[in-house]
């Protein structure tokens, strides 16, 4: 696949000898684009990942805490009871005042103030040690309840957007068994259809579509490309980028066309061009065009089949991810 991807990449530039530089710059930044947005998307997801293990880490050290919070609360029982025999221990010598009441009338009235004052003061304290045990309890289980419910959406967004790349996983492959089904009879001549990197590479070899040091493209490649451009035209949902390859043998040329350089973005160009010509509901804004030159083998250009590997034209097919980052940045 990404040798078809290529070829088609170099006939489109072959047809486009006009392009400017900054036509040329422009294409390459949109190139970029696309690329750092793919990025994002699965570093988003990655991110998405790490927060969830994060709150799940969170999830763990609340759990600690109630179990903190509840040793807290039976200390606060125990002391409740320690109160309440202190309590029992205050009203036995209240009563032992009270029997000795008569023969001790002076002087007890301000021992029983003092020992009134002392339990008020005792029940107060504790009554405010139990309202604020209350009401960090409700807080942290209303901190508890939000996690859990955030952790809950994250866990779907996680499923959705594994759930949407899947999908596009499948529809890659579909799209692969398609184009291989559709261009089976240039298999032996060069061309070659793959899935890598979450993405479709139609790769054609530089014999079957342009002579030596030309980017004109062959009536075989031209056949083709055709009916690349009528699977292209029902595959909406696709950016596709154009790319020419050449081996390391210096082209010399007389024309703008000077260098592998020149002669890998002419091919790519006039690939693109063929593309739209017999693709015509193909938007445009969809596809690009780029050159490599020789800066880009699949193999060492050390033997003459490896350098027919490197001539070579590849057409990249990748899916459109606006609805994976849709579901993320919700």
């Amino acid at each position: 696949m990404k040798k078809s991807i290529i070829l088609i990449g170099l006939s489109t530039l072959c047809l486009t000898s006009c392009v400017t530089l900054g036509k040329y710059e422009a294409m390459e930044s949109r190139n970029a684009q696309l690329r750092r947005e793919y990025n994002t998307a699965q570093s988003e997801l990655s991110d998405l990942r790490e927060e969830n293990a994060d709150l799940q880490r969170q999830n763990q050290s609340l759990n600690t805490r109630i179990t903190d919070l509840n040793d807290i609360r039976n200390r606060q029982n125990d002391s409740i009871l320690l109160l309440i025999r202190d309590m029992a221990n205050l009203k036995l010598g209240y009563d032992t005042v009270i029997e000795n009441y008569n023969q001790r009338i002076t002087g007890q009235d301000q021992d029983l103030t003092r020992t009134n004052n002392l339990l008020a003061a005792r029940t107060k304290e504790l009554n405010d040690k139990e309202a604020a045990f209350k009401a960090k309890e409700e807080d942290f289980y209303k901190k508890e309840n939000e996690l859990i419910a955030r952790q809950n959406e994250l866990e779907k967004k996680e499923a959705d957007a594994r759930k949407a790349l899947k999908a596009k996983e499948n529809e890659l492959e579909n799209l692969r068994s398609k184009l291989n089904n559709a261009l089976v009879g240039f298999s032996d001549k060069g061309l070659n259809v793959e899935t890598r990197d979450g993405k479709v590479y139609v790769s054609m070899e530089s014999k079957l579509l342009f002579p030596s040091a030309s980017w004109t493209v062959s009536k075989e490649g031209v056949e083709a490309l055709k009916t690349l451009a009528k699977i292209l035209e029902q595959n909406t949902d696709l950016n596709i980028m154009v790319e020419g390859h050449t081996d390391n043998a210096a082209y010399k040329g007389t024309t703008a066309v000077k260098d592998n350089w020149d002669l890998s973005v002419m091919r790519a160009t006039s690939i693109v061009k063929l593309l739209l010509k017999y693709g015509p509901q193909i938007d445009p804004s969809r596809i690009e065009a780029s050159g490599h030159g020789e800066f880009a083998p699949k193999a060492p250009n050390d033997t003459p089949a490896n350098k027919a590997l490197n001539r070579r034209t590849e057409i990249i097919l990748t899916p459109k991810m606006t609805d994976i980052l849709n579901i993320i940045g919700e």
